[in-house]
């Protein structure tokens, strides 16, 4: 734990928000720290670490965490790429999970727009990654 919170606290100004994230949703997962519920609390850690870097709660009804919970396979697929990168190279590499992740802020803002003009449109579907 005190790895990753000096990771974010030494990254916090050079890295993106969605890089941040990415990291702190892969790398709680990776601790395992709980005898149950890793997965959720991993999934709120990185939305607050999203939201504190950007400096506000982002809007939407149905956030990140959420969005996660409806297809947890590329979720699932992005945490065992960074592991298989971290016990190969001993390398952080997010990457995966971090596309997932922009996707599916795309995703929770579009809802937002959509709600806000009335669009009936669907939300387009998530690039392949």
């Amino acid at each position: 734990m005190d790895e990753m919170c000096a990771y974010l606290d030494e990254h916090w100004n050079a890295k993106s928000a969605l890089t941040l994230a990415a990291y702190s949703m892969w790398r709680l997962n990776w601790i395992h720290p709980f005898f149950g519920g890793n997965g959720r609390s991993a999934r709120a850690l990185s939305y607050l670490v999203l939201c504190a870097k950007l400096g506000f709660a982002l809007p939407g009804q149905k956030p990140i965490p959420e969005l996660i919970m409806d297809d947890r396979t590329p979720y699932f697929e992005a945490l065992r790429e960074a592991d298989r990168h971290f016990e190969q190279s001993r390398v952080i590499d997010v990457s995966r999970m971090e596309a997932l992740l922009d996707s599916l802020l795309a995703k929770q803002l579009v809802a937002i727009h959509h709600s806000a003009t009335g669009s009936a449109q669907d939300i387009p579907a998530e690039p392949e990654l």
